[in-house]
């Protein structure tokens, strides 16, 4: 019952954030935090390693996310959005669903923005970042997430999607 419960819970909670983000650029707290807490307290029944365990995959999936945040490269409701994924997950299969995400938010940004007419400016924007990356910050990218007209694309809605490949693709149990 619990799984099931649990299959549910994911679908709706990544669902209602690709579907937030898509429509109207961002994802509340309301949403991340219940996805989140969800996560956690359908853990919790199942015992103490099961619940270290989406308190794992919590904390990586924060972490990383943090990372590419502080390097203006994701939204704070992105980075929420992956840490309550993580605790759905657990720190077992964290890993390779965010190496999903990853590869399925590349292909999404690079066909947005191909039928935005923008890829040059994508290109132009990648090198900025990566430029950043590598002075440590201290070589500020000229465009940020928070500037006027910024490039940006509904990251919610590749999370969702490698999210649910990852959870039903590999029959993921809490």
């Amino acid at each position: 019952m619990t799984q099931a419960a649990a299959g549910a819970a994911i679908v709706l909670f990544v669902c209602t954030a690709a579907w937030w983000d898509a429509t109207s650029g961002r994802i509340p707290n309301e949403i991340t935090m219940t996805g989140l807490a969800a996560g956690l307290i359908l853990r919790a029944p199942l015992g103490l390693e099961p619940f270290l365990r989406g308190l794992g995959g919590l904390g990586i999936a924060f972490g990383l996310a943090f990372v590419f945040y502080a390097l203006r490269a994701i939204g704070g409701g992105d980075v929420k959005l992956l840490a309550g994924v993580g605790a759905f997950l657990g720190s077992g299969e964290i890993f390779g669903a965010l190496g999903l995400i990853a590869v399925l938010g590349a292909i999404y940004a690079l066909v947005v923005v191909g039928l935005r007419g923008l890829l040059p400016l994508l290109v132009f924007n990648t090198f900025e970042l990566i430029k950043s990356w590598l002075s440590f910050g201290q070589d500020e990218p000229g465009r940020r997430l928070e500037s006027p007209n910024a490039l940006t694309i509904p990251y919610g809605v590749p999370i969702a999607l490698g999210t649910l490949i990852w959870w039903f693709g590999e029959g993921v149990r809490l």
